[in-house]
């Protein structure tokens, strides 16, 4: 074999290795690293809320990128719900899937879905990863909570199907995540390795339930999860496992398209082994697709090329796994949407009588429902910051992000705003002026906001407490559930408040 065909071989590998590697990146416009690598072959880019000032911004990054390598994937995490990066600056104008699995509409689904698509190609974005497909049987999940349609496996298997037709109606394709579902656990896999001792038998009448149908949808992509299962693989997280992703998905579930990690960055892949070993792992466990992370370097994807190509010097990694996994990834890109010439992305707009449909998803108990009804006005709103997980990050959420863009009822302008985060001081919450409403997510979960929840219902009955999260079951500090925190939710919340007090406190400034 001539010098001049091994050279070619290894060229060929290395674009191969580049063609499997989905980065992030620092900053607003793309680094000259991140353009040679593109024009490399590098397989695409994912896009972060950091990454985004506005529309036409996001629009001429992602030209810029598609004009490097024609055939990248423009990846972005837009759930349309509290994990939002096109509108990571004021908070989504979709309701969320808990609130879609509520409301169980699957035409509402399937529309929503088309709008986000519709938003994401406007802007040259190719892959959104989403849905959220996750069975979330757990309320006391840290990661997945409202991204979830429910804790029903077959109501999340409808609005999956519809998810996926709605946003790939548009040309964008859709990621069905967390493979083989994340729903079931109490530890967040950006931090740590969750476990999931549960059988097959139960992952198949549960988890598997909503991949099924979004594979019958069409789903372009599926998501892995960095979840450990020993009963199926004791060694392996499901992103580093063949039992699970050749075995199972492709093999039981028929899945062909593109398998796409999740981000590598993320403890639970790379705890043990740091970025170059996971990936290493991932390709050979059968993912074609490596989210590496948001915040990527040039000598970080050194590292990993090194990695893939030693692997595959020393036998552990077959070169045709490569090949296949990169021709998975050109095929996914070369049916992408073109860049659009301008950017045209228009917020769905909502009246008050959609609002207060959304809001007929809300669970409200009766003794909410009294104390609003018997009151004139909100004397103070407490808003409860909790560190939201880092998929969601640090969007405007709630009636917060509502007010950043839109007017806000009267009631809500004339309160008194507290906020409380852990390590605030509790006794600014003993003698606040009522009646007093709470407004924050995953209560239940955070000992300081059960503190100061039951510090101001100690010797006063005026409270109303409002969890935009996912509530514990016993509804103890919910007494308003709005399964979501998005923008549109948060107006929603307002307007569900103003409706529920005196009528002349529910006008809008």
């Amino acid at each position: 074999m001539s010098a001049q065909h091994h050279t070619d071989a290894g060229a060929d590998l290395r674009r191969d290795i580049h063609t499997t590697l989905l980065p992030g990146f620092a900053g607003t416009t793309a680094p000259d690293w991140l353009l040679a690598r593109l024009r490399g072959g590098l397989g695409g880019v994912c896009v972060f809320g950091p990454n985004i000032v506005d529309a036409a911004q996001l629009l001429a990054l992602n030209a810029s990128l598609r004009d490097a390598n024609p055939l990248a994937v423009v990846a972005i995490d837009e759930e349309g719900g509290d994990v939002t990066r096109l509108f990571y600056d004021r908070g989504a104008p979709y309701p969320g899937n808990a609130v879609l699995g509520r409301l169980d509409e699957t035409e509402l689904t399937e529309r929503v879905a088309h709008e986000v698509g519709r938003a994401l190609a406007a802007t040259g974005c190719t892959v959104t990863f989403a849905p959220d497909i996750d069975v979330n049987s757990n309320p006391d999940n840290p990661v997945i909570g409202v991204r979830s349609f429910g804790a029903d496996p077959e109501l999340v298997a409808r609005h999956t199907s519809a998810w996926v037709r709605g946003v790939q109606s548009t040309g964008v394709a859709a990621s069905a995540k967390h493979f083989p579902g994340h729903g079931d656990t109490a530890t967040d896999s950006h931090l740590a390795l969750p476990v999931v001792d549960v059988s097959l038998e139960t992952l198949r009448e549960r988890e598997l339930v909503p991949f099924r149908a979004a594979i019958a949808a069409g789903t372009r992509t599926i998501m892995t999860s960095h979840i450990l299962l020993p009963q199926l693989d004791a060694e392996h997280p499901a992103t580093l496992s063949s039992r699970i992703l050749q075995g199972l998905l492709r093999g039981e579930l028929g899945f062909e398209g593109v398998i796409v990690s999740d981000a590598l960055d993320m403890k639970g892949a790379s705890g043990v082994h740091g970025i170059p070993e996971a990936a290493v792992l991932a390709l050979a466990a059968g993912c074609d697709l490596l989210c590496i992370g948001s915040d990527n370097s040039d000598a970080q994807l050194d590292e990993i090329v090194a990695a893939v190509e030693g692997a595959v010097a020393a036998g552990r990694l077959p070169a045709a796994r490569i090949r296949e996994a990169a021709s998975r990834v050109r095929s996914l890109s070369a049916d992408e949407p073109s860049i659009p010439a301008a950017v045209a992305v228009v917020e769905p707009a909502h009246d008050a009588e959609e609002l207060t449909a959304f809001a007929a998803s809300f669970e409200v108990s009766d003794a909410a429902r009294t104390r609003l009804a018997s009151a004139s006005r909100i004397g103070t709103v407490v808003r409860v910051d909790t560190v939201a997980n880092i998929a969601v990050g640090v969007a405007p959420w709630g009636p917060f992000a509502s007010s950043l863009v839109e007017g806000v009822p009267e009631w809500f302008e004339d309160a008194a705003v507290v906020r409380v985060a852990d390590g605030s001081p509790l006794d600014q919450v003993a003698d606040l002026a009522g009646p007093v409403l709470v407004v924050g997510k995953d209560l239940h979960r955070h000992p300081f906001a059960v503190d100061a929840i039951e510090r101001l219902r100690a010797g006063r009955d005026d409270v109303v407490t409002v969890d935009m999260g996912w509530p514990s079951n016993d509804r103890a500090y919910a007494d308003v559930s709005t399964f979501g925190a998005s923008r549109l939710i948060g107006s929603a919340l307002l307007s569900f408040v103003g409706s529920a007090l005196a009528p002349e406190t529910a006008g809008v400034a």
